[in-house]
């Protein structure tokens, strides 16, 4: 098992070179710090405790600053552990993008959008009632249950405060990891708003590694750009200089065409 903390930045979407089109979630990855580590002997299990994004001291606590200091780091505003690490780690270690590779399957975990306070039909997919015909049964949560234990039976499904839930999404490919930019880019949709945290971690269920697909990049290139406007510019300066060299012929064409407007006044 790996995993590592990063931020959701929204969606687009790349192509391979076989011509597909893979829609994609770009996950900020900034450097993680191994803040604490975890043991069956002292705390009953192996874990590593990652911690991402600076904080300032000022509005951190003398206990997660104290915290911090032991890793010899500066106190971070998320804090995340993560049980049965691949390897081993010590205090103050940094994890960037390379533990994972292009081709991996992973599990994501967020905490979903908020919906606020919503009615049976948006949060328990529920149909509504006619709407015509005399009908004043439209958007209601329907009947409460039996009559005999006078109350709402546990279960009842009714409006109520929807969203920001943790979910997981299993076996999502990473399309590219990018460690100079500190980004990965995973398959597909990911849960949380945009500039939330997110977990990415090995898969559970899928073990295997797909074939890394061939991007196309886009890179633009000044040179060839450069180079036919030089040419423009020397064929310019050669034309100067036969100008300068034959100024006679220019002479004599101007000749010809006031000769020419003679003959013809001359016709009328």
């Amino acid at each position: 098992m790996k995993g590592i903390l990063g931020r959701k930045v929204g969606m687009t979407e790349v192509f391979t070179k076989d011509g597909k089109l893979i829609p994609v979630t770009v996950v900020s990855v900034e450097p993680n710090v191994v803040t604490q580590i975890k043991t069956k002997e002292t705390d009953g299990y192996d874990a590593i405790q990652l911690a991402t994004v600076e904080k300032k001291e000022k509005h951190a606590t003398k206990a997660l600053t104290g915290h911090a200091k032991k890793a010899n780091t500066t106190p971070k505003r998320f804090l995340k552990e993560i049980r049965n690490v691949e390897g081993t780690y010590n205090l103050g270690d940094t994890i960037d993008a390379s533990v994972f590779e292009a081709g991996e399957y992973v599990d994501v975990t967020g905490t979903s959008k908020g919906k606020g306070f919503t009615g049976v039909i948006k949060r328990h997919n529920q149909s509504r009632g006619p709407e015509t015909h005399g009908s004043r049964y439209h958007r209601r949560p329907g009947s409460m249950g039996t009559m005999r234990p006078m109350r709402v039976m546990k279960g009842k499904k009714l409006s109520g405060h929807m969203g920001v839930e943790t979910v997981t999404i299993q076996n999502l490919e990473i399309i590219e990891v990018n460690v100079t930019e500190n980004y990965i880019l995973v398959s597909g949709s990911i849960p949380g708003a945009k500039n939330s945290l997110v977990l990415i971690k090995s898969a559970v269920k899928k073990n295997d590694k797909a074939e890394a697909k061939e991007l196309i990049t886009y890179e633009e290139e000044v040179k060839e750009e450069s180079a036919p406007k030089e040419a423009s510019a020397q064929e310019e300066t050669a034309a100067e200089e036969k100008t300068e060299e034959n100024p006679a012929q220019e002479e004599t064409k101007e000749e010809k065409a006031e000769e020419a407007e003679q003959e013809v006044a001359g016709e009328k």
